[in-house]
C-alpha cells in the first residue's frame, strides 16, 4: 500500500493497512497508525505521531517547525489521534520546546488551509472551517466549530460546545456553549440547535444556560457579581459548573 513514488525513511513506523500514495515525503522518525490514508503531496515530518484511521489530503504538511522566534531545534513532538480528516493544504507545526506537544484529539475535520500554530491542544469532534487560523497555545475544547476565516489569537481557550462564526477574530477566552459573531466578536446567544440536535443538554438544562448568559452578558453587572449570581439563582448542573468554573479560570473572557 506504499507506493514506490512516495519517500518513507527507513526509521518511520508505518501501521497496517496504511495507504501512501506517490509524491508523499515522510521524514525520520514518523508514526502512523492503523488504517490511515495519507494522499499524494502531503509530507509529514519527524515528531509526528500519528493513529488510527486518519486521513490527510494532498499537500497537507505536518509536523512542520515552529514559527515562533523561541524555536531552537528543540525535538518537540505533534501528537494526532485516531480517526481525524485533514483536508487539502492544512499545516500543522510542532511545539516549540523540547517535551512539549502540538495535540490534535480524536474525530476532529479540519478544512481547507486551516493552519495550526505551535502548542495548540485541539479536543474531540471539533470542525475548523476553511483558511482559519489558530496562533500558538490556543486550546481548543470538545465539539467546537470554528467557521471559515477565523482567527484564534495566542493563547485563547475556546470552551467546548461554541459556534465561532466565519471571519471572526477571537483575541480572548469564549466560554462553552455560545455564540460568537462579527468584528469584534461579541456573544450571539447560546449555541442550542447544536446542542439539541446532538440531545446534549434537556429543554430545562438549556434554559439554565441561557440564564446564566443572560447575567454574564447582559446584565449590568460586573464579571465577579454575575458569576455569584448565577451560583445564587441558576440551578446547578454539570453545564452550570462547566461555565462557572470556565470564566473563573479564564484570564478575560471575549465581552
Amino acid at each position: 500500500m506504499i507506493s514506490p513514488l512516495a519517500s518513507v525513511d527507513s526509521t518511520a513506523k508505518i501501521g497496517k493497512n496504511v495507504t501512501i500514495q506517490p509524491f508523499v515525503y515522510i521524514e525520520d522518525g514518523v508514526e502512523i497508525g492503523d488504517d490511515c490514508v495519507i494522499m499524494s503531496g502531503a509530507k509529514i515530518l519527524k515528531g509526528t505521531h500519528m493513529g488510527k484511521g486518519n486521513k490527510v489530503h494532498h499537500g497537507a504538511v505536518l509536523g512542520t517547525e515552529p514559527q515562533d522566534f523561541h524555536y531552537e531545534g528543540d525535538e518537540s513532538q505533534l501528537v494526532i489521534g485516531d480517526n481525524n480528516d485533514i483536508r487539502e493544504n492544512v499545516v500543522i507545526s510542532r511545539a516549540t520546546y523540547e517535551g512539549g506537544c502540538t495535540r490534535i484529539g480524536n474525530e476532529n475535520y479540519l478544512m481547507d488551509g486551516v493552519h495550526l500554530c505551535h502548542d495548540v491542544q485541539i479536543g474531540n469532534h471539533c470542525v475548523l472551517g476553511i483558511k482559519t487560523t489558530v496562533a500558538g497555545e490556543c486550546q481548543i475544547d470538545d465539539f467546537t466549530i470554528l467557521s471559515s476565516n477565523v482567527i484564534l489569537h495566542q493563547a485563547s481557550h475556546i470552551g467546548s460546545w461554541v459556534l465561532i462564526q466565519s471571519g471572526c477574530r477571537i483575541s480572548k477566552d469564549v466560554p462553552p456553549y455560545v455564540i460568537m459573531n462579527g468584528n469584534p466578536a461579541e456573544y450571539h446567544g447560546v449555541n442550542a440547535a447544536v446542542l439539541q440536535h446532538k440531545n446534549e443538554v434537556s429543554e430545562r438544562v438549556l434554559r439554565h444556560i441561557v440564564n446564566a448568559y443572560r447575567l454574564v452578558y447582559q446584565g449590568n453587572f460586573s464579571l465577579h457579581d454575575a458569576l455569584q449570581k448565577i451560583e445564587d439563582q441558576v440551578p446547578m448542573s454539570d453545564e452550570i459548573h462547566n461555565i462557572i468554573d470556565f470564566i473563573k479560570a479564564s484570564k478575560g473572557i471575549v465581552k
